[in-house]
């Protein structure tokens, strides 16, 4: 399906957005990808749900090469399943001053070690998210620019005045296209290297 939605609009990428569970319908969709990012908050249950992603997606990556060569021949190609790990970004990255929370430091160092033993790559110790080449942005909470997003139904980073992103919120809004822009180019490039 998505990839005839593809075809039908001429996009070349397809980005699935879903939700932190392994129920049925994110396994089918997650098996559909080539690539995984994930975002991680600074906190011990996303640690935890972290630990435990790796693992998952390797067993159905296991269930689902097997089923393929199972499979009839068909008048369409099946995913690979691949669901290789991209990357991850830290989500509501809690910043004051320009520096992170300090009590958030503890599971914010964890992040880089976590996410290699969770997916089997190679670790190296003492790595912070800032010089972690898997790590594709730091973004923080951007608040009340969210909620104006909703109650526009557009980006964050697409809010004009007339939405009521005035004074401070033009910048904000400024800033987040900044933002995911460098994530956006982030992820193009992490695509384009070998491996992942």
């Amino acid at each position: 399906m998505v990839t005839d939605v593809g075809t039908r609009s001429g996009a070349d990428i397809a980005i699935l957005d879903l939700g932190p569970n392994f129920g049925a319908i994110n396994r089918a969709a997650l098996i559909a990808t080539d690539y995984v990012i994930v975002p991680v908050a600074p906190a011990p249950f996303s640690m935890q749900g972290l630990e435990n992603l790796g693992p998952q997606l390797a067993a159905w990556h296991q269930q689902w090469n097997d089923r393929r060569t199972r499979a009839p021949t068909l008048d369409f190609e099946l995913p690979r399943g691949d669901m290789a790990p991209l990357g991850y970004i830290v989500a509501h990255y809690p910043m004051f001053a320009g520096r992170s929370v300090g009590k958030f430091q503890y599971s914010i160092n964890r992040i880089p070690d976590v996410f290699r033993k969770s997916f089997g790559l190679p670790e190296q110790a003492g790595l912070e998210i800032a010089s972690d080449e898997f790590c594709l942005a730091q973004l923080r909470n951007y608040h009340s620019l969210m909620l104006m997003a909703v109650e526009a139904k557009r980006p964050m980073f697409m809010l004009k005045p007339a939405d009521g992103a005035i004074g401070g919120h033009q910048g904000a809004a400024r800033q987040a296209y900044d933002d995911f822009r460098t994530l956006a180019e982030r992820i193009m490039n992490r695509m384009g290297e070998p491996n992942g």
